[in-house]
């Protein structure tokens, strides 16, 4: 891994830069790229990819990756950070999760030199980044209008994906298989051990989700030997999931939710009504299952079949709750700046 060439640049150990890889032009015929942030230690190590906004419209993973990059320094890191804020450059333009042929980037991995405009991009971005790291964390929200509680997704399958994973301090694992033309599944297929961070809505800004994910970034690389190991201020074990089901509406109408996300359900508590704008036709909505609400719509207008309520089951439902009630107690501090220097050796720029 010491040779590290991104589109036909030559990063060399000890450097610090910004390549911009090229993309197609926008329809203006004005230029595009996508910058790409390269740290490289003096002395070898794993090399990470850090990368953003493969879907356009969520930003949260772009402060997060930010903040990152605000470390005053980088001096004592072994190994490569490759840091990526905006992958789908043309999604984050239009502030909208496509690229400008109506395709989900994250559905069409590997792709193809020749195909789809998607396809292409999904090509380029493998070949040219992924395929040259040895470990991958992919930042996440949930769709417009929903909100995802700090998880992490995962295939537990493989031991080195599950010792980055169990790093990551967030309260929820989910133990996710790998779904056909994602980045997630192309780098598995390349052996590359990938983690998904998925944390609140689209085009929204969460603070506690951003201090999450910076941190756990910061633990996977500390996992990984790249930083200098520090005990956390908490230690909680993140509960896996290993199954988790969508509630959806059983009609039309207006969505009243009763529970806040990470609220602990039993199976039969109710979760919400949906009537119509007028009265009197109320529908209630009971959870189908014992969990935790890992996932929900924040968009009261529903039409039958939406999803409204996501929730994640545990083999102990007890100390999941407890995870999540750890993780706000420690990720609900007031004073961003304080909280950001507890948890990193140097406060954000």
């Amino acid at each position: 891994m010491d040779n590290l060439v991104i589109g036909g640049e030559v990063i060399s150990r000890g450097e610090n830069r910004i390549i911009d890889l090229q993309l197609p032009p926008l329809t203006t015929h004005t230029a595009l790229s996508m910058p790409i942030h390269v740290i490289r230690g003096r002395k070898p190590g794993p090399r990470l990819l850090v990368c953003a906004a493969i879907h356009g419209d969520e930003i949260n993973g772009i402060e997060i990756i930010r903040r990152i990059l605000g470390r005053k320094s980088w001096s004592g890191m072994q190994g490569d950070l490759i840091a990526i804020p905006i992958v789908n450059m043309y999604g984050f333009i239009h502030q909208t999760r496509y690229l400008p042929d109506r395709r989900d980037l994250n559905r069409c991995f590997p792709g193809t030199e020749k195909g789809s405009m998607a396809g292409r991009l999904a090509h380029i971005f493998l070949n040219e980044v992924v395929a040259k790291c040895t470990h991958g964390i992919d930042l996440h929200t949930a769709a417009i209008h929903r909100d995802n509680l700090p998880q992490v997704r995962a295939c537990l399958d493989d031991p080195e994906t599950t010792r980055i994973a169990h790093a990551f301090p967030v309260p929820v694992l989910l133990d996710a298989s790998l779904r056909p033309g994602t980045i997630r599944e192309a780098a598995g297929q390349k052996d590359i051990p990938w983690l998904v961070y998925e944390a609140g809505e689209a085009l929204r800004f969460d603070e506690v989700a951003i201090r999450a994910g910076k941190r756990g970034i910061l633990q996977v690389m500390r996992e990984l030997g790249m930083l200098k190991k520090r005990k956390p201020k908490k230690v909680y074990e993140p509960q896996v999931a290993s199954k988790s089901y969508w509630v959806r509406a059983s009609k039309s109408g207006i969505f009243r939710s009763l529970l806040p996300m990470g609220a602990h359900v039993a199976k039969g508590d109710l979760l919400g009504v949906i009537d119509d704008p007028y009265g009197g036709n109320e529908d209630h909505m009971y959870a189908p299952t014992s969990g935790i609400i890992i996932g929900k719509t924040n968009l009261p207008l529903v039409y039958e079949g939406d999803a409204i309520t996501h929730i994640a089951r545990f083999k102990s439902l007890d100390d999941a709750a407890d995870s999540v009630e750890i993780f706000h107690s420690e990720f609900d501090a007031d004073d961003n700046i304080a909280f950001e220097e507890k948890i990193d050796d140097s406060p954000i720029l």
